[in-house]
């Protein structure tokens, strides 16, 4: 019938459509941009390189608009690093020993329970010690609470103790904030 691919689909007992297709199967030699001329496409390509060097990127554009914002922000980062703190470290807060119970800060992530028995047990008699952790995962979060058997124990513990290298942290220990455990 016709030269190209053609399909039949019979809708009920009256209609038939007929599609056809006139290609050959194979596909034309020109793209589907059309045909261009070549010294069209020769002077289009030397715009179009001429535009890629000229072509901002979006960022370069916001930083054109809203000024020369970047160096500020490079010289608050440069600060944070140490070289000119922009605020000075925070210091622990120092509470009173007012119990027997302990706050042991700045704590390795690699000491446990038994470790820190070990160290406290030098100055006084340790009743209880415990390294406060993720309950997920069970690591620590980088402290404990010690509690002693006297007031005066723990107030010789906090002399000694505190800001003492310990597993290859400086320690801090201090009173803890509340004389009751409140677990959760």
């Amino acid at each position: 019938m016709f030269p190209g691919r053609s399909a039949h689909l019979t809708i009920g007992s009256n209609v038939k459509i007929i599609m056809n297709s006139y290609s050959s199967g194979r596909r034309s030699r020109r793209s589907r941009g059309g045909g261009r001329r070549k010294g069209n496409h020769e002077r289009f390509r030397r715009q179009q390189g001429a535009a890629k060097t000229q072509k901002k990127t979006f960022w370069q554009r916001v930083v054109e608009f809203f000024g020369n914002g970047g160096a500020a922000k490079k010289r608050a980062a440069t600060a944070r690093n140490g070289t000119h703190p922009s605020r000075p470290p925070r210091k622990p807060e120092v509470v009173e020993v007012t119990s027997p119970r302990l706050y042991v800060g700045n704590l390795s992530f690699d000491a446990t329970e038994s470790d820190l028995f070990e160290l406290f047990n030098g100055v006084g008699h340790v009743q209880n010690a415990e390294v406060v952790s993720y309950r997920h995962n069970q690591r620590s979060k980088g402290f404990a609470f010690v509690q002693m058997q006297t007031i005066e124990e723990a107030k010789r513990a906090v002399q000694e103790l505190h800001d003492k290298e310990f597993l290859g942290r400086r320690l801090v220990v201090s009173g803890a904030k509340s004389s009751e455990h409140q677990p959760r």
